[in-house]
């Protein structure tokens, strides 16, 4: 059966999706026949035995994206790697560790070799075999700056070798060995007791070398587009890809290891006006949505949709740390002094889910510690630091540009910060835009707020507090602009070193997350809870700490 998708430039297709979109099944909904006229109700009284069901999970993403490339580490489309991609291993909904390409696990006696064995079962997608060697050169391009993998550092950081690669000195990891076509031995450059936790993620899934590592060990252009020949090692294969339209077709992969996928087919269709999307998951024309985020979310589709456990992710405004006015420490105080947080998190979220964000640590230990003192709301405070700054009033002022405003509750929460500026501080030019790209000219190299999250990926303080505070993290060298507290780092640092279940890898923790509260880098904004993005009649649709379906294979349509 053909179905008709939407895109984002075809809004009056929607109509045509619906009566498509009749013949799929969804919560009940009885499917018919390719021959039988487009005119049978879609709640028609004769139940279809559930092997005529058509399986397809029918989601939506509002980004326009270009670049499907699984090496990126961000992006919503990044959202939908474990449909295509084998993992390491991965975690399930309750944060438990599963193995899936990696079988077996063992340090040396002081965690800095780590020797993991593959299943001699996993292939692609044409039916060749997921090998240690794919692994390596997959995890060398990965940490290339040419390849751009937003969060690559979570979970390489400590390879040895990683740094000369990740700056463009080297193009391989020597810390990175195939013992064998199935063992991958792994050399750090300090003790990580937690290092087997750190690469469960479908963030670093590898594929097949021969297809994404060129002759000169660079990635190759579009090498995970259909029209490419792309081969997968996961439940799906890409069947289609017309990225002008925004439509992407998932099929199952004839030769996946594990079970055989229940759907017959997932589908990403780009609809960018969320109020849009918001209908069709209420008519039953959509199933799922890859990152609806609006104030209204929960009135809208049900508080089932977005409620959840919370995870260690949380999304906040980063100040960059060189840039204008944002270099100066008073300033930055002032434009966090001058915001309500409780009020911020309640005009994105009026009724939930997620919850109000007070420091970078939550959902893992240390997230309580109550020694750690919130940022006050203190508009007289945040007056007086702005004086007391190198430019005196807000008439002196550059503009203040933000960067990441890309969906409505996220704008609703930085037009309040803005309104806060103005009312308390007298702050009159301000400006938001999604992407980076979209700035011009000199606005582009002076950006001072970034919007966005920072995550453990794993339930760990340590892991949570390298990838987000850490200098040498992604998010302290972007979006503050190379933050760099010896103090943290060294805080940090020796954490690693402690055992998983050591009091004191917490203990040091908090500790740094103290003291880099007092560099004042960033507005706490909100941390996220492990919503299903799906309706109803969508089963076993369960999404982890990474944001992964986890085991797609096993969703279905009821």
């Amino acid at each position: 059966m053909t179905v008709k998708r939407v895109s984002r430039r075809e809004f009056l297709r929607i109509s045509a999706f619906t009566a498509a979109g009749a013949a799929l099944a969804g919560c009940g909904v009885t499917t018919v026949p390719t021959a039988a006229p487009t005119d049978v109700p879609a709640t028609a009284p004769t139940a279809v035995p559930a092997a005529n069901v058509e399986q397809v999970l029918r989601l939506i993403t509002d980004r326009v994206e270009m670049d499907w490339s699984p090496f990126r580490g961000g992006g919503a489309n990044c959202r939908v790697l474990s449909v295509w991609w084998t993992p390491p291993s991965y975690y399930d909904g309750a944060g438990v560790l599963h193995p899936a390409l990696f079988t077996e696990w063992s340090p040396n006696s002081d965690f800095t070799v780590w020797t993991f064995k593959l299943r001699d079962d996993v292939k692609f997608s044409d039916g060749s075999p997921v090998t240690a060697k794919d692994t390596i050169a997959t995890w060398n391009v990965m940490a290339l700056p040419s390849t751009q993998h937003q969060r690559v550092g979570l979970f390489l950081a400590g390879v040895v070798g990683f740094q000369e690669a990740s700056t463009g000195v080297a193009k391989t990891m020597p810390g990175l060995v195939a013992k064998d076509d199935y063992t991958v031995e792994v050399s750090l450059t300090a003790p990580d007791p937690a290092f087997y936790m750190r690469i469960g993620s479908n963030l670093i899934s590898p594929a097949k070398a021969s297809q994404c590592v060129g002759a000169n060990g660079e990635e190759v252009l579009e090498w995970w587009h259909p029209k490419n020949g792309v081969v997968t090692s996961g439940p799906f294969v890409p069947e289609t890809m017309d990225l002008d339209k925004g439509e992407v077709v998932f099929v199952p992969n004839p030769y996946y290891y594990g079970t055989a996928p229940k759907l017959k087919q997932v589908s990403v269709l780009t609809v960018e006006d969320n109020a849009v999307a918001t209908v069709m998951l209420q008519n039953r024309e959509a199933d799922g949505h890859l990152s609806l985020l609006t104030p209204t979310a929960i009135d809208d589709l049900g508080a089932d949709f977005l409620s959840g456990p919370m995870i260690p992710k949380g999304q906040h405004f980063w100040f960059h740390c060189k840039r204008k006015p944002t270099d100066d420490i008073n300033v930055r105080k002032a434009l966090i002094m001058a915001v309500n947080g409780d009020e911020l998190f309640k005009v994105a979220f009026p009724k939930g889910p997620n919850a109000r964000a007070a420091m970078v640590l939550n959902a893992v230990p240390g997230a309580d510690d109550p020694e750690y003192e919130p940022f006050p709301f203190d508009p007289d405070g945040a007056k007086a630091a702005l004086a007391a700054s190198s430019y005196g009033s807000a008439e002196n002022l550059p503009k203040m540009m933000f960067v990441g405003i890309s969906v409505p509750a996220i704008e609703a929460g930085a037009q309040y910060i803005a309104e806060q500026w103005r009312q308390v501080l007298g702050i009159q030019s301000v400006e938001m835009k999604a992407q980076y790209d979209e700035y011009s000219g000199p606005d582009q190299e002076n950006v001072q707020i970034f919007r966005d999250d920072v995550a453990a990926r794993f339930p760990d303080t340590v892991a949570y507090l390298q990838g987000s505070i850490h200098s040498a993290s992604g998010n302290a060298q972007g979006k503050m602009g190379g933050y760099a507290n010896p103090e943290v780092d060294r805080l940090i640092d020796e954490a690693a070193t402690k055992g998983i279940d050591d009091p004191e890898r917490v203990n040091l923790s908090m500790q740094a997350n103290r003291l880099f509260r007092e560099d004042w880098q960033f507005i706490p904004f909100y941390h996220e809870s492990n919503g299903k993005m799906s309706m109803p009649w969508v089963k076993e649709h369960v999404l982890n700490m990474d944001w992964q379906r986890v085991e797609p294979e096993k969703i279905y349509i009821e």
